[in-house]
C-alpha cells in the first residue's frame, strides 16, 4: 500500500504543475488580449500578478516595463510619473542580465530612459541620452524588425538634430561632451523603417511627417503633408 502511494506522488506532482502551467497561460494570453484592446491599466495589473508569481520570466518583465511606461505616462501627479518609469528601468536593468540577448529588454529599458529624461536635469540628460542610444541599437542588432526600437532612434536623431552649433559647444564644456551623432536625414531613415514595418500604426507615420517637416530640405515640407494627411485618414 505504502508502495503504491509512493509511486503515485510523483504523478500528482505532474497533474499540480501542469494544471499550474495551464492557469499562468491563461493569464499571460489574458493580459496580451488587455494590451491589444490598449486597457493597459488592466493589463499591468495582470502583468504584475504574474511577475510575482514568476520573477525570473523575462516575457512577463519586458511587458511589465513597457506598461509601467504607458501607464506612467498618464499619471497627472509628476511623483507618480516618476515612480512608474523608476520601476521600469528597474526591471529592464533586471531583465538584460536574466536574457542578455533578448531585444526586448533593451528597448524598454531604452523606453525607460526615455521617460525619465522628460524630467531629468541637464547632466542626467547627456548620460542617458548616450545610455539610450547603446542600448536601442543593442536591440535593434538582436531584431532588426523591431519597429518600436526604431521609433525610438528615430527620436533621438531627430532630438540631438534640434540643437545648434552653440547649444552643442555649451553642452561639450558643461556636461563632458554631446553624444555623437543626432540628424535629421536619420531620423526619416528610422521613421521610414517604422512605417514599411507597422504601416497602420500611426504614431509612426506622424513622426515620419513631423520629421520631414523639421528637416525642411527641398520638398519636405510638401511630403511632411502628405504624410500629414495620412494620418488625418487613419483610424484613431
Amino acid at each position: 500500500m505504502k508502495f503504491a502511494i509512493r509511486s503515485l506522488i510523483p504523478v500528482f506532482l505532474l497533474l499540480v504543475c501542469v494544471e499550474y502551467t495551464s492557469a499562468q497561460d491563461a493569464l499571460y494570453t489574458k493580459a496580451l488580449n488587455l494590451k491589444k484592446e490598449h486597457k493597459y491599466e488592466d493589463a499591468l495589473a495582470v502583468f504584475r500578478i504574474l511577475l510575482g508569481k514568476d520573477s525570473s520570466n523575462v516575457k512577463y518583465s519586458t511587458e511589465t516595463a513597457f506598461l509601467l511606461c504607458k501607464v506612467g505616462n498618464n499619471q497627472v501627479l509628476e511623483t507618480t510619473r516618476s515612480s512608474y518609469f523608476t520601476q521600469a528601468e528597474y526591471i529592464s536593468k533586471r531583465s538584460i542580465r536574466l536574457a542578455p540577448n533578448d531585444a526586448d529588454t533593451y528597448y524598454t529599458y531604452a523606453l525607460a530612459l526615455g521617460r525619465i529624461n522628460e524630467n531629468a536635469n541637464s547632466k542626467e540628460k547627456i548620460s542617458n541620452a548616450k545610455l539610450i542610444r547603446s542600448n536601442v541599437e543593442r536591440a535593434i542588432e538582436l531584431n532588426p524588425a523591431h519597429s518600436g526600437a526604431w521609433h525610438i532612434l528615430g527620436r533621438w536623431h531627430r532630438t540631438l538634430a534640434e540643437f545648434n552649433a552653440v547649444e552643442k559647444l555649451a553642452i561639450n564644456a558643461l556636461f563632458g561632451g554631446m553624444p555623437e551623432g543626432g540628424s535629421y536625414d536619420a531620423a526619416v531613415e528610422c521613421f521610414t523603417k517604422c512605417v514599411k514595418l507597422e504601416p497602420k500604426y500611426m504614431l509612426h507615420v506622424y513622426e515620419l511627417a513631423v520629421s520631414y517637416f523639421e528637416r525642411n530640405k527641398q520638398n519636405d515640407k510638401i511630403t511632411a503633408a502628405v504624410w500629414f494627411k495620412k494620418v488625418m485618414e487613419m483610424p484613431i
